[in-house]
């Protein structure tokens, strides 16, 4: 299975995603600050493993930190647990991570500081494990909604990479495969930064998946030829009323599926539900570097003097999803996660 990140003893050591599918290599984190340096460059991404990543961004903080006792040290982690937070904003799981790790820092209040850290390192083991037990729950659920033979439409990765291992949407592709129910995925290469072609096809290569990989704008020409049986995604933030926001072009893909009358799927685990938020308006969308749209693998497309509107996400509302899949089962509109 694809290891997407994992703890050494000493570093979290990550799969370099922004070196895939060409090279497979790995990217070793000793301080919490190269942590936030490989959430924000895209190094690692996928809501859940962003917040995995930064649950091992506050241990190494922890593991640094030279303070003689509590109140001091407790600064250091806040120090480092604000840096991780101000990487990406959209994301709900990083924000839920760090104030886990939060919690179990305060806790250690009265104990010995190194009876803390080795506590902060068990919090975030914690973290990986549950991500990844969610994962195959929500493989096993969501296969469920998968008839023989289907043809499911994927967008950007909530594969292995996205997560802990195993993955949200992908992961009810894997078990729908696992069950010898798959005819086919198609992989959206999603615009601009090519989640989809990169690292979404990388995985479905190396599992052995049956897929073709399209442009994003072949979508509404497969579900209309009736190619497509179900559209499946991940979630970066989920509203208490069930919007959903996640990579930028899943809405179009939403009014797509109901113009064709096509399931439109959303898989993620329950920590990407917000129940603070009462709907997709009160979600903050990051944008991100104009390169990004104006270039491609490098190489200039696009005028430098030509202004670009960037958002990394957009919100899909409640009344398109047909059913949000978490490892605690299949909720269907009005969603109630409570």
């Amino acid at each position: 299975m694809i290891t997407p990140l994992r703890w050494d003893g000493a570093r979290l050591v990550l799969v370099d995603q922004t070196r895939l599918p060409a090279e497979e290599v790995e990217r070793a984190c000793s301080t919490w600050q190269e942590v936030a340096d490989a959430i924000r460059s895209l190094v690692v991404r996928g809501a859940p493993a962003i917040g995995v990543a930064a649950a091992f961004g506050v241990v190494l903080a922890a593991r640094a930190s030279h303070a003689r006792d509590f109140e001091a040290w407790q600064a250091d982690l806040e120090e480092a647990i604000k840096g991780l937070a101000a990487t990406r904003p959209t994301a709900v799981n990083l924000f839920w991570a760090l104030e886990r790790m939060q919690r179990r820092m305060l806790a250690g209040r009265g104990r010995p500081v190194e009876e803390t850290r080795a506590g902060l390192l068990v919090e975030a083991q914690a973290i990986l494990d549950e991500d990844l037990a969610a994962n195959r729950a929500m493989g096993a659920h969501g296969a469920t909604l998968v008839p023989a033979g289907a043809r499911i439409l994927t967008h950007c990765n909530a594969g292995a990479l996205a997560t802990a291992g195993y993955g949200t949407a992908v992961g009810i592709i894997r078990a729908a495969h696992e069950q010898g129910k798959l005819a086919l995925v198609w992989v959206d290469e999603t615009r601009p930064v090519m989640q989809g072609s990169r690292l979404t096809a990388w995985e479905m290569v190396k599992e052995g998946i049956p897929h073709r990989l399209i442009s994003d704008v072949v979508a509404a020409s497969v579900m209309k030829g009736g190619e497509v049986d179900l559209v499946v995604t991940g979630a970066d933030r989920i509203a208490a009323n069930g919007d959903t926001a996640n990579k930028i072009g899943t809405y179009g893909l939403a009014v797509l599926a109901r113009h064709h009358g096509i399931p439109f799927y959303v898989a993620a685990p329950s920590s990407t539900i917000d129940p603070a938020i009462p709907s997709g308006a009160s979600i903050v969308i990051e944008e991100r570097d104009a390169a990004e749209v104006r270039q491609v693998a490098g190489r200039q497309t696009a005028p430098l003097a030509s202004p670009v509107y960037n958002p990394a996400f957009d919100v899909t509302p409640a009344e398109l999803i047909s059913a949000i899949v978490t490892e605690r089962g299949i909720f269907r509109p009005p969603y109630h996660f409570t």
